[in-house]
């Protein structure tokens, strides 16, 4: 069976990677199944760049291919922001609802057709220190006012899609992961599999 690390130690993006991959016939690992700290300075420019970074160091610690991730808000208002700094919006080890917080603050009192935004995930496929390829999905919605919903995580509460006229946490996970950031970068990560798993494990193996 094909293993995979995933570079994350981030419990609720394992969870999401496992339930689109599911069926495939691969072994996924997080960072939290091995003994080494790997610690990855997220220094890149882009999303894409980020996903590199975690997936070229974890590859040169641990065997075989490793998965990078990187996701992230970025709201038109502010110009992008926060981007690359989504996780850290208010500040380092901030929680969450912190993010949620701040960015509802820095929003105040912009009206609804203002607050167009874009969630975006970029996935970068590693082995021994070196990207072999990026994988990349994105999603516009709008920010809500408040927060809304149980479900998801990050700012799921305040990601809000006309389409189906509730916020992502608002979205049975069965759906979401449908329709994601993660699951359109993932769809396109589990097409390359398919169509590559045999050289990819003939390259472990060798």
């Amino acid at each position: 069976m094909f293993s995979l690390i995933i570079a994350t130690r981030n419990q609720d993006k394992m969870k999401e990677i496992r339930a689109i991959l599911k069926g495939l016939n691969i072994k996924l690992y997080s960072l939290l199944d091995f003994d080494e700290k790997i610690e990855t300075e997220e220094n890149g420019s882009s999303f894409c760049q980020n996903a590199s970074l975690k997936a070229e160091k974890a590859s040169k610690i641990l065997a075989g291919f490793c998965l990078g991730e990187d996701s992230g808000l970025s709201v038109d208002y502010l110009g992008g922001r926060p981007g690359i700094y989504s996780a850290r919006f208010a500040g380092e080890n901030c929680t969450y609802s912190e993010n949620n917080q701040r960015l509802l603050k820095e929003l105040a009192g912009v009206p609804a057709y203002k607050r167009r935004a874009k969630f975006t995930t970029c996935l970068a496929l590693a082995k021994d220190g070196k990207t072999i390829e990026l994988f990349e999905g994105s999603i516009r919605g709008m920010i809500a006012f408040m927060p809304r919903g149980n479900f998801g995580f990050g700012y799921d509460p305040l990601f809000y899609l006309p389409r189906y006229k509730k916020t992502m946490a608002e979205l049975k996970p069965e759906i979401k992961n449908k329709i994601s950031h993660r699951y359109r970068a993932l769809l396109k990560f589990r097409n390359y599999l398919k169509k590559n798993l045999r050289k990819l494990q003939e390259d472990i193996d060798s």
